[in-house]
């Protein structure tokens, strides 16, 4: 039987599927489009955390309006670049919201009980109402001053600033994935926090889902009305949400714990306390000009008690990681840029303390000081290591 016409030998005939070898990449087909590469590993969510916490830290530094808005402005443009197109990434609008309710709730109070602060510049007088012997120290209404009211605007801003860091950290890292990262005698704990991390986002996702649907149909989704109409099938998606969180859960095992000797529970507890007990004393030591001497050794000691205790705790909880995330090099610069921008504010509020707190009686115009101002520009340093996720 005469056998086809032979072929040198490297080449294939038309419409022959190529074979990959052995450890490699397979070959695109013919004609096809190019293999995609592997995606790049996403940073660490712990990472994303410190990060925003310190930029809260260093707000907590500071009064003068001007450092708090470049901090809320670089946390903004963090999360503008660098946040993935998820439903817990949309929950940064709703804490800007909130920061803005705070700091109008702040100056409400402050025009309507008054403030302890003195003033001379005298803005309106409103009426004030009597009070009882008993109310002494609280009174409604009265002289509003420009001390006053610039007062209440430095120390709402500076909680406003906090919540909207927090929100950067929401919408930044994934919550799911901060619970694996998680120690095993902290994954019960880790869990109820992250189903409440997850709470708003959740909310605000149904919400905007809702008010889309009342929109396609001609139904009005702003007012009473609209609001009526959408929080019952909130609530609904909400207890649902529950249920098959529980069925989940249950189905994974949540909770059970492994069979531990007596002796190593009793050391878990006594080193788990004690560390806590140490953690107390060293941070009530360094706070304290008296406890200068002894307050570093006994706060290392007791986050080293601590961690121990945390270790053997979990080994009680036996669980294994899928694709555990990986602390490398892109988390350090992202968490070294936020500890530095806290280290610095600290060390500028002790060296130049009129400049961070400006003053409201005489009143001042706050002025904006430099290298405090650089060392919160060190908070952009994500928006340049880590690229946006692709949607």
């Amino acid at each position: 039987m005469a056998s086809g016409p032979s072929r040198p030998t490297g080449t294939r005939a038309a419409g022959e599927v190529p074979v990959p070898k052995r450890g490699g990449t397979p070959p695109a087909p013919a004609g096809g489009p190019a293999p995609r590469p592997r995606p790049r590993a996403q940073l660490h969510p712990g990472a994303w955390w410190l990060w925003a916490l310190s930029l809260g830290s260093a707000a907590t530094r500071t009064t003068n309006p001007l450092l708090l808005t470049l901090l809320i402005a670089t946390s903004a443009y963090v999360v503008a670049t660098c946040r993935p197109n998820t439903p817990w990434a949309r929950s940064y609008s709703a804490f800007v919201k909130l920061a803005l309710a705070v700091l109008v709730i702040r100056l409400f109070f402050a025009v309507a009980l008054g403030s302890p602060i003195p003033g001379t510049h005298v803005i309106v007088t409103l009426p004030e109402v009597p009070l009882p012997d008993w109310a002494q120290g609280i009174r409604l209404g009265g002289t509003v001053t420009a001390e006053a009211l610039v007062f209440a605007l430095y120390d709402g801003l500076k909680l406003a600033t906090l919540l909207i860091c927090v929100g950067a950290a929401n919408a930044l890292a994934n919550p799911t994935r901060l619970l694996k990262s998680l120690p095993g005698a902290l994954y019960e704990m880790g869990v109820a926090v992250v189903v409440a991390l997850t709470f708003a986002p959740n909310l605000i996702a149904d919400v905007q889902r809702l008010r889309a649907a009342r929109r396609l149909r001609g139904r009005p989704d702003h007012g009473i009305r609209g609001l009526l109409h959408v929080g019952l099938p909130v609530l609904e998606g909400a207890l649902e949400r529950s249920v098959a969180l529980a069925a989940a859960m249950d189905a994974r095992g949540y909770g059970r714990t492994a069979q531990v000797p007596a002796p190593v529970r009793r050391i878990t507890t006594a080193l788990t306390l004690g560390g806590l007990l140490g953690v107390c004393a060293g941070t009530y030591g360094l706070l304290t000009a008296q406890g200068a001497t002894y307050g570093l050794p006994v706060l290392l000691a007791g986050l080293a008690a601590a961690l121990a205790g945390l270790w053997l705790g979990g080994r009680r909880t036996p669980r294994t990681r899928y694709r555990p995330d990986r602390w490398d090099a892109r988390a350090w610069l992202v968490t070294g840029s936020g500890v530095a921008v806290a280290a610095l504010l600290t060390l500028a509020a002790s060296r130049d303390p009129e400049a961070l707190h400006p003053g409201v009686v005489p009143l001042v115009a706050p002025t904006l000081p430099l290298w405090p101002a650089a060392a919160v520009l060190l908070g952009l340093l994500p928006a340049f290591v880590i690229p946006k996720e692709p949607s």
